[in-house]
C-alpha cells in the first residue's frame, strides 16, 4: 500500500517507517523540514519525502495515490492558550488534504482518556479524534497510556529519576495507576490495523498486561538497574510544583513536564480492549519493555529519541535558515590546531563530543552552564545525545542542536538552544593543507543589544580558556587513537 506518515520526524514516526518498509509498503514521509529529517540513509533512500506544514494551508500538497494516512502530529511546543486551536486547524487541513486523494483509512495514535480530571492536552487529543471521525474517510484510533521504549519521554524521565535520586519526594499522583505499553507493541498495533475493515470507524485502547502505579514502575525500574531507592509521597506538591520538580531533575523542558504531569493526575487504564478480539496478541510486560529499552541503549541502536523532536526546545523548525553562519555583527573565538595523522580519526573524535563523552575539557564548566540554563528556563545538559558515536542533522546534543554533520567534508555545525541574549554557533572543520591537516574550531555569537555584548565580554576569559583547552584536548585525544 501507499502510506503517508505525518509527524514522520517524531518519536513514533521514525520507529514506524522502517517497519512499514519491512512489510513492503510504499512510504511517504511528511515533514516540515527535510534537512532535519534524521533517519538512516538506507531507510531515507527507500521513501518519498514530502515537505509541508499542516498549520499553513497554502503549503500543502500530497500525491493522489495515497491509500492510508497516519496522523501523528502534536503541538506540544505551542503555548497552552494556542495549541488546542492550532491542533484543530492542523487536523482540518489534514482532512482537506486527504479529501483530494484515494485515501481509504486514517490511523490516529491518541492517549487514554480518563473519566475525570482530563488535562487540556488529552482533551485536545479527544477533540482531534472527534474531528477525524467526522470525516468521510474511515478512521482507526489507537489510545495508549505510557509508552516504554529507548528514547521515549516517559522512559527517559523515569530513568532520570531512578538513576539520579536515591530518595524521591514525590507528589500524591505517583500513586495513580497506569497501563504502560512497549514501543514495539505500539508500532505492532499501528501496522496490524492497516486495511482491516473491522477496525474502520472504531477506537481501541491499547496497553500491556501490567497495571502499575507510577511508584511501582519507578521501583521496578530501580530493581532492574540494581539500585536501592526510597520514595516518599507528600500531599502538598501541586501539579505546577510537580512540573518544576520534573523540569529540574530530569531532561524534559517545562512545557513537556507540565503536559506530562497534567496527564498523570488521573488513572490511565484501558477500558475498551476489544482489539484483542481482532488480533490475538501478547504484549510485553513492563519489566520486559524496560529491559528491552536498556538493551537497545547498550547496543547504540536507539532509532529515535523524544528530545530530537523540536517540541523539546523552542528552536525554529527550519534548519536551513541557520546553516549559514552569519559574519556581520558577530563576535567570534577561532582556534586552529595542526594534525598530522589520519583525519578520519580526528573526525570521529569530534563526532563523539558531548553526552557521556563530555566536552573533552573543563566539563565542570559545561555542567555549571547547563545548571544555569535550567534555572533560566532552558533545556540544560540533560538531553544528552541519541547515539554516542554518530550525529545527524536535527539531533539534540546537550544544549545544542546539530545543524550539519557532513562526514565527507568533515564539518560539524551546532546551534545553541541554551538561554542567551543572542544566538550562538559552534563549528568544527578539518581543513587539508600541504603536509598536514588543520582543525578549525569556531564559536560564533550574534549578540542582541547591549546585554548580548556585555554577556560575551563578561565571559571572555572563560571562553578563552574553555575553547582553547577544548581544541587542544580534541587533537590530543585524536593523536592517542
Amino acid at each position: 500500500m501507499k502510506i503517508l506518515v505525518t509527524g514522520a520526524n517524531g518519536y513514533i514516526g521514525k520507529r514506524l517507517i522502517p517497519v512499514l518498509l519491512e512489510k513492503g509498503h510504499d512510504v511517504y514521509a511528511f515533514v516540515r523540514d527535510k534537512a532535519r529529517f534524521s533517519i538512516p540513509y538506507q531507510i531515507k533512500s527507500k521513501i518519498k519525502i514530502i515537505v509541508g506544514d499542516l498549520s499553513k494551508k497554502s503549503q500543502l500538497a500530497i500525491p493522489q495515490e495515497i491509500e492510508v494516512a497516519y496522523f501523528l502530529v502534536h503541538s506540544l511546543r505551542i503555548p497552552d492558550e494556542k495549541f488546542i486551536k492550532m491542533e484543530e486547524e492542523m487536523t482540518n487541513n489534514f482532512l482537506e488534504l486527504l479529501s483530494q486523494t484515494n485515501t481509504k483509512q486514517i490511523i490516529y495514535l491518541s492517549g487514554l482518556i480518563p473519566e475525570k480530571d482530563i488535562s487540556k492536552h488529552l482533551s485536545s487529543r479527544h477533540n482531534i479524534e472527534k474531528i477525524l471521525n467526522s470525516s468521510k474517510i474511515p478512521t482507526t484510533t489507537l489510545r495508549a497510556s505510557i509508552i516504554i521504549g529507548s528514547g521515549s519521554a516517559s522512559f527517559e524521565i523515569m530513568r532520570d529519576l531512578v538513576e539520579k535520586l536515591p530518595i524521591m519526594i514525590a507528589p500524591k499522583w505517583i500513586l495513580k495507576k497506569s497501563q504502560p505499553i512497549s514501543i514495539y507493541d505500539t508500532i505492532d498495533y499501528l501496522t496490524l490495523v492497516i486495511g482491516k475493515e473491522e477496525c474502520f470507524k472504531k477506537g481501541f485502547d491499547i496497553g500491556g498486561p501490567d497495571i502499575f502505579t507510577y511508584k511501582k514502575m519507578l521501583l521496578t525500574l530501580a530493581k532492574i538497574r540494581n539500585l536501592k531507592r526510597k520514595i516518599i509521597t507528600v500531599p502538598f506538591l501541586t501539579p505546577r510544583l510537580s512540573s518544576y520538580w520534573l523540569y529540574f531533575v530530569t531532561s524534559v523542558n517545562f512545557s513537556l513536564a507540565k503536559w506530562l504531569v497534567d496527564s498523570l493526575i488521573a488513572d490511565s487504564i484501558c477500558k475498551n480492549q476489544s482489539i484483542q478480539n481482532i488480533f490475538s496478541k501478547k504484549c510485553l510486560t513492563f519489566e520486559q519493555a524496560v529491559k528491552k529499552a536498556f538493551s537497545k541503549i547498550e547496543e547504540n541502536a536507539v532509532i529515535s529519541k523524544w528530545s530530537d523532536s523540536f517540541s523539546s526546545s523552542n528552536f525554529p523548525t527550519n534548519l536551513n535558515d541557520y546553516i549559514q553562519v552569519p559574519t556581520h555583527g558577530c563576535l567570534k573565538d577561532t582556534r586552529v590546531e595542526k594534525f598530522f595523522k589520519d583525519p578520519e580519526n580526528l573526525r570521529k573524535i569530534i563526532w563523539k563530543i558531548g553526552g557521556k563523552h563530555g566536552w573533552y575539557s573543563m566539563d565542570y564548566l559545561w555542567r555549571f552552564r547547563g545548571f544555569i540554563d535550567k534555572l533560566l528556563g532552558g533545556v540544560g545538559l540533560r538531553r544528552g545525545r541519541k547515539n554516542p558515536d554518530e550525529l545527524e542533522p536535527g539531533d539534540s546534543l546537550d544544549f545544542w542542536r546539530v545543524l550539519l554533520a557532513d562526514k565527507q567534508t568533515r564539518r560539524l555545525l551546532l546551534y545553541a538552544e541554551m538561554k542567551l541574549p543572542g544566538e550562538a554557533w559552534l563549528e568544527f572543520k578539518i581543513v587539508p593543507q600541504m603536509d598536514h591537516y588543520e582543525l578549525h574550531q569556531t564559536a560564533t555569537f550574534r549578540p542582541k543589544g547591549v546585554l548580548g555584548r556585555f554577556y560575551w565580554y563578561f565571559l571572555f576569559l572563560f571562553h578563552h580558556f574553555l575553547f582553547s583547552r577544548m581544541s587542544n584536548a580534541i587533537i590530543k585525544k585524536a593523536n592517542s587513537q
